[in-house]
């Protein structure tokens, strides 16, 4: 009896999660295990929860106050931009689900249990991908529509609000949720190749909150050969919000040039996945 135990025991997880016993890992499962460990997380869904009320609270803030101006809206701004200006609010939230979806595994030292069960490594860092992508972008799309909504019932009043129906509107909306969806996900590589929160969360906020601003301390001879390449800078732009660039690139050109940086840092994390111990 003790012999039988202890074979079992020393026994590689490979093999006990393998054919034989009809538990083997695939892809589809280890997805199904991230989305358990997801929505089991309070602080997961607070922080996805914190993302919605910025985006449609402070987008309808922002709105009924600008609707009560006398002068209405401001040259260089809409009721589509503002009704989404709490976006950018919102992906300091989606940033930080992010770097915790994956940081807080390293930080606890449940990451190895996680690879014992999943020991190719490389599948439990797509399943939190798919999981984080899937979730992200469906609720904040509904977010953003919402934000949208709000905010042209209350530039209604004054006739300056919009259709979903108007040119690049829809774009924008749709947009929005898509650069918040590529933010976190750059944030989550973030986690993954750093393996600690605090370094993780100070990364994206300098890159994400702190440098764009300063770049606007610099001579703009300087800075229109790159500020528009920044990942900020380059992300909103689907949305219709140019932020001060001179020579702001183009919706989806700058869209994807934001997709480029997470690609980028998600093949680091998973190159460091493979080659690093937990």
């Amino acid at each position: 009896m003790t012999t039988t135990q202890t074979t079992q025991a020393t026994k590689p997880a490979s093999t006990m999660f393998g054919r034989g016993t009809g538990m083997r890992v695939t892809q589809s499962r280890v997805v199904v295990s991230e989305w358990t460990k997801f929505r089991s997380v309070r602080s997961t869904v607070y922080t996805l929860l914190a993302a919605v009320v910025f985006m449609v609270g402070l987008g309808a803030l922002f709105s009924a106050i600008t609707a009560g101006q006398p002068g209405g809206l401001e040259p260089g701004q809409s009721a589509v931009s503002t009704s989404l200006s709490g976006t950018i609010f919102a992906q300091l939230a989606i940033g930080v689900l992010g770097v915790l979806l994956i940081s807080g595994e390293y930080s606890t030292g449940m990451i190895r249990s996680s690879l014992t069960v999943v020991p190719r490594r490389l599948p439990m860092l797509w399943g939190k991908l798919a999981v984080f992508t899937g979730v992200v972008f469906l609720t904040m799309l509904i977010a953003s529509l919402a934000a949208f909504f709000v905010g042209q019932l209350l530039f209604s009043g004054q006739h300056l609000d919009a259709s979903l129906s108007d040119p690049g509107v829809l774009r924008s909306v749709v947009g929005s949720a898509l650069y918040l969806t590529v933010a976190g996900v750059t944030a989550l590589a973030l986690g993954a190749l750093l393996r600690n929160t605090a370094a993780a969360i100070t990364t994206f906020v300098a890159v994400f909150f702190v440098i764009p601003p300063l770049t606007l301390l610099l001579p703009a001879s300087l800075t229109d050969q790159f500020v528009q390449y920044l990942p900020s800078n380059a992300g909103t732009g689907i949305m219709g919000a140019g932020f001060g660039v001179a020579h702001p690139l183009a919706p989806w050109t700058g869209f994807a040039v934001l997709c480029g940086y997470a690609v980028v840092l998600i093949g680091f994390a998973a190159w460091r996945l493979r080659r690093a111990d937990a």
